[in-house]
């Protein structure tokens, strides 16, 4: 089975506080030039984020109006992060609307959410209405794609959860029924292996296959997701930084690679999304900041270079 690559085309990030990580600009010149390198001929994925918050008028872009790096061979990977204190969800499904039908012909996928799971910094867990702004928005965007006959995959996810009771994807399947699990094109996985928690090198793999397993078998099972609803790895990286090296971070990258392609068979993996494209901020000391394969100031690390032949190797044919 062959996999669709793709990256999150920016640097900048949030911090703990929900801010934007400092550093150099973006450049866009510098992003599609990277992104023409990396994937040649082969079809590729841009993800990009925007965030909604009605409450203060404000939905920013992660990177920079991200659609404008759709380009031959290259399609976006949209994800509308749910960042709204209220209760009132009119604005939101009004909201996806609004982006399927500006962007519908660039898209190919659509993220409804972004880790509604996880309360920490990058995740929309805090907002009190999440939950039922993804079954809402899933079904709203569903019937958007088919109204305007688009070919866009409609989409949720998760970070890894460790909960026996796998409590959010349950509450998932409780809440939205056969037509929230219907209605999902694909549903995708945040994994981020011997970043915040160290693994040996020898236990990398083992330990890869069994979260990506765990996720079919145990968390979309409990939302009574099907088996043949496909898996996407929305996002994956491992970080440089103090006692974090450039050559390890490539090491890992085709570890991932590698275990991912073995698996998308048996486990229903159809995408592979690496973050991200370039660091927030180089050499400041805060791996935080270094989850890119180009430094800040768009030189390459060792893992650009890999990330591009195990494109190569890997992806669906030209």
């Amino acid at each position: 089975m062959t996999l669709r690559f793709g990256i999150y085309a920016g640097g900048l990030g949030e911090d703990a506080h929900r801010e934007i990580t400092p550093g150099p600009p973006e450049l866009s010149d510098r992003i599609a030039a990277a992104l023409d390198t990396l994937h040649g001929a082969h079809p590729f994925v841009v993800r990009g984020y925007i965030q909604y918050r009605d409450a203060d008028g404000g939905h920013r872009h992660a990177p920079p109006h991200p659609w404008q790096y759709a380009a031959e061979h290259r399609k976006l990977d949209l994800v509308l992060c749910f960042r709204e204190p209220g209760d009132d969800l009119s604005g939101w499904l009004q909201f996806l609307r609004d982006q399927i039908r500006e962007h519908g012909p660039v898209l190919t996928s659509l993220q409804i959410a972004e880790e509604p799971n996880h309360a920490g910094p990058g995740g929309d867990g805090a907002q009190r209405a999440v939950r039922q702004a993804v079954i809402d928005g899933v079904r709203a965007a569903r019937a958007e794609v088919d109204r305007l006959g688009l070919d866009v995959r409609i989409g949720c996810n998760s970070s890894v959860i460790i909960d026996p009771a796998q409590e959010f994807w349950t509450d998932l399947g409780r809440r939205g029924g056969s037509e929230f699990a219907e209605a999902l094109d694909y549903v995708g996985l945040d994994l981020f292996p011997d970043v915040f928690r160290p693994i040996p090198p020898e236990n990398l793999e083992a330990a890869i296959t069994a979260v990506l397993t765990g996720f079919r078998r145990e968390s979309l099972a409990a939302a009574g997701i099907p088996e043949a609803t496909p898996v996407h790895i929305t996002e994956n990286g491992w970080a440089t930084g103090p006692n974090r090296s450039y050559e390890r971070q490539a090491e890992v990258l085709e570890t991932v690679v590698r275990t991912v392609d073995g698996l998308s068979a048996d486990l229903g993996i159809t995408t592979y999304e690496h973050f991200a494209l370039r660091d927030s901020y180089s050499d400041q000391g805060d791996m935080n900041l270094e989850f890119g394969l180009l430094r800040s100031d768009y030189t390459p690390k060792p893992a650009f270079d890999r990330y591009r032949e195990l494109i190569a190797k890997y992806s669906t044919p030209a």
